[in-house]
């Protein structure tokens, strides 16, 4: 079917049957998974890798993301003693930093391109080799023009770890599969952005700070040597095979399966009349129990089909050196690679589902930046007077916290979506999601509220601690939520969307790290958290409006993301 004849508004980009109902012999009814998005029978197939394949890649992915993460966090003990040494002001630092944030918005829309032209595993590589020499570059720092190339050179690189490890989500894992998968990615980036910052606290204290990036250009090499001898490409543009389905919510046909599946459920007035396709004419008619049971024998062969993966053995496996080719690169003009420089800005303007995450997420990362921040400047001054390590040891708050929240979010997520699905005739939604969204959202107001006022009233530091520490249970599942929302929802424009996204994020990040002196000094550090709190309760209650009519906006918008869907790099075989 062409693509212009796909408006089917029951199933717009997104739906998908993630269960099939089966019929056992007890008239019971059970469920199986189904694969999103259909894998080819291609043992080379990354959603084909065995279990530990795909364990190794996604280790090696989320080390990726936790390093970069602890080089842009860890900065904040060493300010007191660096400002000391090099003499650097406080807004200096506050503003190298705010430097970071800013080339971080702008690093994936530069950089993406090349993942999409030559493949993850070169980017993962010579990105790794570049952070390794700016480690050195920022343990040898000597003046302020040091520091401000460190920051924004490390977080224009930094960009990519925010895209490309959700394009291996979305290369490797199925879609019952994702919302784990996002959690773990959370947790990991938060093991930088806040135990990292525990760790960089002693090392500041014991070593000196400059051992701090000394111990990063350490655990750079040795990412340089995993992903060169570890790492797999994850892009996956082998021969088309004949398979069952197309890609995961494809505007391409409509999917056989979701045909298939609403023919099997929809009931019959002359089913009982039909005779048996399969019987001759003389043939005795078939009885009405032998045809349910082949009817429900029948119904049970598809489901299993759609329920397990089907390799052809017949296809050699690439020998491990073939994997670790360097390169993977996709035919075609640079002019296709380079037009995901600014697609991501039309796709953010035109996807009302993309904006919502894009601020989202946005809103999120500027509590946490403006939390760091605040603790690296006001907690050195009387009544705390923290150390460099007491400092880092109050990021122990905002790690507990994440980790609660993810080991709650992710499997719950999930096996919400599963029930759900169930509930729903086996028809997955990406909305539901939000259903596990709304509860954590009390936890990242209260906690950031609580946060301000107990910092401006130099309330114990317990306080400030628990605070922090709330606010993070709120904050990591909403992280989580909103990633998977974006994989399951728009995911033939993943990339293109996780770049909208970083820019969103990073550039809020950006204007409320620069602002922040001014606006504090002029209306007192609660009002500057009363304010980003006012904007993030409207953001994330949105979540609501999308429970309603997500969906409505999905079929509103199916002929735009067909547009933008069209225009993207598709490296998997699509068949139907």
């Amino acid at each position: 079917m062409a693509m212009d004849d796909y408006f089917d508004p029951e199933w717009p980009p997104g739906t998908v049957r993630l269960q099939t109902l089966l019929h056992s012999e007890t008239k019971e009814k059970e469920t199986e998974i189904v694969l999103q998005p259909r894998p080819t029978d291609d043992p080379n197939d990354p959603l084909n890798w065995p279990k530990s394949q795909k364990i190794i890649n996604y280790f090696l992915a989320s080390f990726y993301a936790m390093m970069v993460f602890t080089f842009v966090n860890a900065t904040s003990p060493t300010w007191g003693p660096m400002g000391t040494e090099l003499n650097f002001s406080n807004a200096t630092l506050t503003n190298t930093y705010a430097i970071g944030c800013a080339t971080l918005a702008i690093g994936a829309p530069m950089l993406i391109p090349f993942a999409l032209k030559y493949g993850s595993r070169p980017v993962y590589v010579f990105s790794s080799i570049a952070q390794f020499a700016i480690s050195i570059w920022a343990a040898r720092t000597q003046t302020a023009g040091d520091w401000w190339g460190v920051n924004a050179v490390q977080c224009w690189l930094g960009a990519l770890a925010e895209v490309l490890i959700q394009m291996t989500i979305a290369d490797v894992f199925f879609v019952h599969q994702r919302g784990l998968m996002n959690s773990i990615y959370i947790w990991t980036a938060n093991v930088g952005s806040n135990l990292a910052i525990v760790a960089a606290g002693f090392i500041t204290v014991n070593q000196g700070w400059r051992w701090v990036w000394w111990w990063c250009a350490i655990f750079f090499g040795l990412q340089i040597f995993m992903f060169a001898f570890g790492f797999e490409e994850t892009k996956f543009s082998g021969h088309m095979h004949e398979t069952i389905e197309g890609r995961q919510g494809s505007v391409v046909s409509v999917p056989e399966i979701a045909r298939a599946a609403r023919e099997s459920t929809s009931e019959k007035a002359d089913e009982k009349h039909v005779a048996s396709p399969s019987s001759s004419p003389s043939s005795p008619p078939e009885s009405e129990a032998a045809r349910q049971r082949r009817s429900h024998e029948d119904e049970s062969a598809r489901a299993r089909k759609l329920s397990v993966l089907h390799i052809n053995h017949a296809i050699p496996r690439k020998t491990y050196l073939q994997r670790l080719n360097l390169l993977t690169t996709s035919p075609g003009p640079w002019s296709d690679f380079l037009r995901h420089s600014w697609q991501p800005f039309l796709i953010l303007a035109t996807i009302p589902g993309v904006l919502f995450c894009s601020l989202t997420y946005a809103v999120l990362l500027a509590w946490s930046t403006v939390m760091t921040t605040a603790l690296s400047t006001y907690m050195l001054d009387a009544p705390y007077n923290f150390s460099a390590s007491q400092i880092g040891l109050m990021s122990l708050a905002p790690f507990i916290g994440t980790t609660v929240g993810t080991l709650i979010v992710g499997p719950v997520s999930d096996y919400i979506a599963l029930r759900l699905a169930k509930r729903n005739n086996g028809i997955y939604e990406p909305e539901m999601r939000f259903w596990v969204f709304l509860p954590f959202i009390p936890f990242q107001l209260a906690g950031a509220w609580w946060f301000g006022y107990a910092l401006a009233e130099g309330q114990s530091w317990v306080q400030v601690a628990m605070a922090y520490g709330i606010s993070n249970l709120g904050s990591a599942p909403l992280q989580s939520l909103a990633l998977t929302y974006l994989l399951d929802a728009y995911g033939e424009i993943i990339g293109d969307a996780l770049t909208a996204l970083t820019v969103v994020r990073n550039l809020l990040s950006t204007i409320f790290v620069f602002a922040m002196p001014a606006w504090a000094a002029a209306v007192g550090i609660p009002n500057v958290f009363n304010t980003i709190g006012a904007i993030g309760a409207v953001i994330l209650s949105f979540a609501g409006f999308f429970l309603w009519k997500g969906k409505y906006l999905r079929v509103r918008t199916a002929k735009v993301y067909k547009h933008w869907a069209e225009r993207q790099f598709e490296a998997r075989p699509v068949s139907g």
